[in-house]
C-alpha cells in the first residue's frame, strides 16, 4: 500500500506570482483604444503631444536612477503610463516643449521624490498636468476642434513653439463642452459627448473608449471596481438631484458624466493602486469624495473642470480613509466607542 504525504503550510497559497511590469503592460494595452481616437480625432498634433509626454517621462525616469546611483525601472512600463496619462490630458496643441517639462515633473515631483513606483503619495500624471495649469494656464486652455480636415497633413505652430516663446495658433480654437456650460449657459448633447465630436484635451473625446479598457482591467482583476463605481454614481446622483431642483441652472447628469476628463480621471487615475484606499469601504468612501468634489468645483467653482483637483485631495486623505475605516479582524468582537 502506497503512502501518501500531506503538506500542511501557511498562505498565501500561491502558484504563479503576477509581476508589477506584467500589470503595467496590461494598463498600457487598456489605454490604448482611448489614446488611438484621440490620435484619429487631433491627428499628427495630438500624436506628436502624446509621443512627447511618454518620451519625456521613461527619460527623466532612467537619468534619475542612473543620477541616484539606482538601476533603471524603466522596464516596468510606470513611466510609460505616467506618460501616456499626462498627455491625455493635455490640449492637442499644447507646445511639445511645455509637454516634455510636465513629463519631467510628473516623474521628478510626482514619483521620485517619494522614492519610486509604490511610494508616490499622488498621481504622478497629475502632479504634472497640475504643475502646467499653474505655469501656462493659457496654453492648457487652448482648445482645438476635433475631426479637423488638415489633421494628417499639418501640425499647428503651437505645437512646435519654440521654448519660451509665446505660442501662436494656426487653426481656429473652440470651448470645450465644459467651459461652453460654465461661462455661456450651452449643454452639449449626451451623444455628442459620448461619440467624442467635442473639442477638449485629448482623454475628454474618448469615454466610451476609456470604459472599455476599464472593463478590460476589471475582468482581468487588475482594477478596484468599486472605485470608479463609487466616483460616477456619486457624480451622477449629485448632479442629477441639482438638475431636478433647477434644470435651468444646473446640467442634467448624462452632461456631468460624459464630459470633461471625469471618465479619464475615475478610470485610470483615481484607481492608482498606491494612492487609494485598500479597504473596501474605504475606497467608496474615497470615491464618493472625489465625485463630490468634482461636482463642487464645476458648479461652484472658477474653474469648469475639476477633475485633476478632486482626485489630488482625495490622493491626500486616503491614507486617513484608510486609519478611520479599518476593517474588523476575524473572530473579534467589535470595538463600541462611548
Amino acid at each position: 500500500m502506497s503512502s501518501v504525504t500531506l503538506n500542511i503550510s501557511t498562505s498565501p497559497h500561491l502558484v504563479k506570482g503576477i509581476s508589477t511590469d506584467y500589470i503595467m503592460k496590461q494598463v498600457v494595452l487598456a489605454l490604448m483604444p482611448a489614446v488611438g481616437f484621440a490620435v484619429y480625432n487631433f491627428g499628427f498634433n495630438g500624436l506628436l503631444v502624446i509621443a512627447t509626454s511618454v518620451v519625456s517621462c521613461v527619460l527623466t525616469e532612467h537619468v534619475l536612477c542612473r543620477i541616484s546611483g539606482k538601476e533603471t525601472t524603466i522596464s516596468d512600463w510606470s513611466a510609460m503610463i505616467t506618460g501616456l496619462l499626462l498627455g491625455m490630458t493635455l490640449p492637442p496643441i499644447f507646445p511639445l516643449w511645455m509637454t516634455f517639462l510636465g513629463g519631467v515633473i510628473s516623474i521628478a515631483l510626482g514619483k521620485f521624490v517619494f522614492g519610486g513606483l509604490g511610494y508616490n503619495v499622488f498621481n504622478p500624471a497629475l502632479v504634472g498636468r497640475a504643475f502646467l495649469q499653474a505655469a501656462f494656464p493659457v496654453a492648457i486652455t487652448t482648445w482645438y476642434p476635433s475631426k479637423a480636415m488638415d489633421r494628417f497633413s499639418a501640425i499647428d505652430a503651437s505645437v512646435l513653439t519654440f521654448p519660451f516663446a509665446e505660442p501662436v495658433t494656426d487653426g481656429v480654437s473652440g470651448a470645450t463642452p465644459l467651459s461652453a456650460f460654465k461661462f455661456d449657459h450651452v449643454v452639449t448633447s449626451g451623444y455628442e459627448l459620448m461619440m467624442g465630436f467635442t473639442s477638449g484635451s485629448l482623454g475628454e473625446t474618448s469615454a466610451i473608449f476609456i470604459l472599455l479598457g476599464g472593463l478590460y482591467l476589471v475582468a482581468r482583476k487588475m482594477m478596484n471596481w468599486r472605485i470608479p463605481i463609487a466616483i460616477l454614481v456619486t457624480v451622477y446622483l449629485f448632479s442629477g438631484v441639482l438638475h431636478l431642483i433647477d434644470s435651468q441652472v444646473y446640467p442634467t447628469p448624462q452632461f456631468m458624466l460624459f464630459s470633461g476628463g471625469l471618465m479619464l480621471g475615475a478610470v485610470f487615475m483615481a484607481t492608482d493602486m498606491v494612492a487609494s484606499p485598500i479597504t473596501s469601504w474605504g475606497v467608496v468612501v474615497y470615491g464618493a469624495f472625489i465625485g463630490v468634489m468634482v461636482v463642487v468645483i464645476r458648479i461652484w467653482g472658477g474653474l469648469p473642470e475639476g477633475v485633476m483637483y478632486a482626485i489630488l485631495l482625495a490622493n491626500a486623505t486616503s491614507p486617513h480613509i484608510d486609519k478611520l475605516i479599518q476593517p474588523r479582524v476575524y473572530g473579534t468582537k467589535k470595538t463600541v466607542r462611548i
